[in-house]
């Protein structure tokens, strides 16, 4: 008598079950992965510059002796075109090969994609004594060592402790002191674009803690992309790039680039001027309301979250339908005076959570916030479109292996996040769902969108920003900026 059931440990042992079946789904699916004509058929496509690396790369991995490589390029060089010839290869042959990124938006660019933090699980502090959290003896290591190639692309954006820390997970998990524990491991990105981000630090701060910096980056070889697929559609456009992407492209007497004029969006006020963008971004709203098989793969840049708030907030208001408003319920994780008033948590909107006020319609964009279920394509940064509302949101996935399928988001408990000290630490029960009207520069890296409006309300802060937000669109005639 006066037991309860937090007593007999009975979540704990729920918990650990649930985590290893997830895990044995996890591995089954990695296992089975189903290779495309359309992914076998690049290999018949890649360039000359391509078809080296490839053959290079597949040496390696079929030798004996292993090698760890570095392939760098500027956007439109084709390294994700790359990436999928060698998994489709190494795939259609029946062999494991894992596609792991560091950005979870970008995960659905590769088939069998996910972030390399939580396929490694690869802590996100910066403890010094903290390792990945995988058994050598797990079904995971297995796995791992099972792998023919090993790809972690935007390793640009990654801190070098994380790569640290999965090479030491490597030579534990094979019993090897080799670099990467002997086996074949592809790292690719972008200087040019931006680096893991630094609260208040400067560039040198983010080349600090940058692969470069890292006692591995001398044993990586460099491959280097340089034939640029996309300048063959925008010549002038991609010169310019590559030209504010190197540092070199002309700067006024204030130490500023110069935007082309034909992508210019004049400012004659704040209402108006966005209005304009917003338009010419968006100008199907309303077919994108009524259709819901018109593919959408566009998006407003800002360079902080706050902004991209305002502009979802703009546009879901403009975006035909009837509105559902999920609020949601938030409690402090600490007992303080102020933190006990709900209504003050209701204003707090960290990064990486969704807002109080989660206003959706029906056919809108939205992106998740969390892993629900990676192996059925919800990762953290999966696009969806919004069907119905009801105790779950129905969504379909717009892009990668999972697009047009059907899926419901449930309502769960999301913590803030532990880095960020501008907040009072609270935890949040919502959908875990954001507008994807707008986002940060930062979280579009490593997409190729459609059509681009980049919204500078206050200068780039951080290296590579403009070269990125830029360089997401094809040609200059699908970007537009207001400044």
């Amino acid at each position: 008598m006066g037991k309860s059931l937090g007593d007999f440990h009975l979540t704990d042992i729920f918990l650990q079950t649930f985590t290893h079946e997830w895990e044995t789904m996890e591995i089954e699916a990695e296992r089975n992965i189903i290779v495309s004509k359309e992914d076998l058929s690049t290999i018949d496509q890649l360039n000359q510059e391509q078809k080296i690396a490839y053959h290079k790369i597949l040496s390696s991995v079929y030798d004996t002796t292993s090698t760890a490589f570095f392939v760098d390029g500027p956007g439109g060089t084709g390294k994700t075109f790359l990436y999928r010839a060698l998994l489709a290869k190494i795939r259609s042959q029946k062999h494991i090969a894992l596609a792991t990124v560091t950005s979870g938006v970008t995960t659905s660019i590769l088939p069998g994609g996910k972030t390399a933090h939580s396929h490694f699980k690869i802590p996100l502090n910066d403890d010094e004594g903290k390792t990945c959290n995988i058994s050598k003896q797990s079904s995971i290591a297995q796995l791992i060592k099972d792998a023919k190639l090993i790809i972690w692309d935007e390793a640009t954006m990654a801190e070098r402790k994380a790569i640290e820390r999965f090479d030491q997970l490597l030579q534990d998990i094979m019993s090897n002191k080799e670099v990467f524990g002997g086996k074949t491991v592809i790292f690719g990105g972008d200087f040019r674009q931006t680096l893991s981000v630094i609260v208040k630090g400067k560039k040198n701060d983010m080349i600090d803690v940058s692969l470069v910096k890292s006692h591995i980056w001398n044993h990586l070889e460099k491959i280097h992309l340089t034939e640029n697929m996309r300048a063959r559609l925008d010549p002038d456009f991609s010169s310019y790039l590559l030209r504010v992407g190197n540092g070199t492209e002309i700067t006024t007497n204030q130490d500023e680039i110069k935007i082309p004029p034909g992508i210019n969006v004049p400012f004659i006020d704040d209402a108006s001027s966005i209005t304009t963008l917003t338009d010419m971004v968006f100008e199907d709203l309303y077919n994108m309301a009524a259709d819901n098989t018109l593919p959408i793969n566009k998006a407003i840049l800002m360079t902080r979250n706050d902004f991209v708030h305002e502009i979802n907030d703009i546009l879901i208001d403009k975006f035909p339908g009837d509105e559902k408003c999920y609020l949601s319920f938030d409690q402090p994780l600490e007992s303080s005076g102020q933190i006990q008033n709900e209504d003050f948590l209701h204003t707090l909107m960290p990064k990486g959570l969704p807002p109080h006020q989660l206003k959706l319609k029906k056919n809108c964009l939205v992106m998740l916030l969390r892993n629900i279920n990676p192996t059925e394509g919800l990762s953290n940064g999966t696009r969806l479109i919004c069907r119905e509302f009801g105790n779950n949101v129905q969504a379909e996935i717009t892009f990668g292996s999972f697009a047009k399928k059907i899926v419901f988001i449930p309502l769960i408990p999301l913590e803030s996040p532990t880095d960020d000290f501008s907040s009072i630490p609270f935890k949040r029960t919502q959908f875990p769902l954001r507008l994807y009207f707008a986002m940060t520069i930062n979280k579009a890296q490593g997409q190729t969108l459609d059509y681009v409006g980049l919204y500078l309300k206050e200068h780039v802060f951080s290296h590579g920003q403009l070269y990125v937000a830029l360089s997401r669109a094809k040609t200059a005639t699908n970007v537009k900026v207001l400044i």
